[in-house]
């Protein structure tokens, strides 16, 4: 049995968690449904140009999934992959996005969003898919956040940087093949490296 327009795009809105009219386009479906449903209380808008079912299950991490879908080519970073990762004390208001360098700087209002632009293999190495609320999360993992932080250690502060390290390490969420191989791609094997002779003396 076919399915009208309509109840495919029920069906899509319950499925992915969250929907942007770029989707349904991609899907071959009329975006005009997306905002009929909205009217008749069935999809909610909770951003220009994203939408969600009304019983929707929101986390603690919805903001994650919510940047996701708005700027899909950014990878969660620094401080908000730390707290993605439940790593240190750190309780960002903003969600650090990387971007690849001289990419233009998404016009998001939705979300708030600290850009910071990466390049080369600092871009994409490192790179954690998780799902969020149906939503994949690009995020980079534990040993990769650790080398970020002490690269951006003038914007971060390098105490953030060692307490995230020696609770990382203490909680086994990191290696010292991963770190050490991280430290080359975001160069700062030197800096790193008396941090590192100190957790495993």
């Amino acid at each position: 049995m076919k399915h009208g327009p309509t109840e495919r795009v029920r069906r899509m809105v319950r499925r992915c968690g969250l929907v942007r009219p770029r989707d349904l386009e991609k899907a071959g479906l009329p975006t005009a449904v997306l905002y009929r449903l909205r009217d008749q209380g069935e999809v909610e808008q909770v951003a220009p140009g994203l939408f969600r079912h009304p019983d929707a299950a929101v986390t603690e991490k919805h903001t994650y999934a919510e940047a996701a879908k708005l700027v899909p080519r950014g990878v969660v970073c620094l401080l908000s992959a730390l707290s993605f990762h439940e790593i240190g004390t750190q309780m960002p208001h903003e969600v650090w996005l990387a971007l690849r360098a001289h990419s233009k700087r998404p016009r998001v209002s939705a979300v708030p969003l600290r850009i910071v632009w990466f390049s080369g293999d600092a871009f994409t190495e490192g790179v954690e898919t998780h799902t969020v609320e149906g939503v994949k999360v690009r995020v980079y993992s534990p040993a990769k956040t650790i080398a970020d932080l002490f690269k951006f250690r003038n914007k971060v502060g390098v105490d953030v940087a060692v307490e995230a390290l020696r609770d990382a390490w203490s909680r086994r969420l990191v290696t010292m093949e991963d770190l050490l191989r991280f430290a080359k791609v975001c160069r700062v094997e030197k800096v790193m490296r008396p941090y590192l002779e100190a957790i495993i003396s």
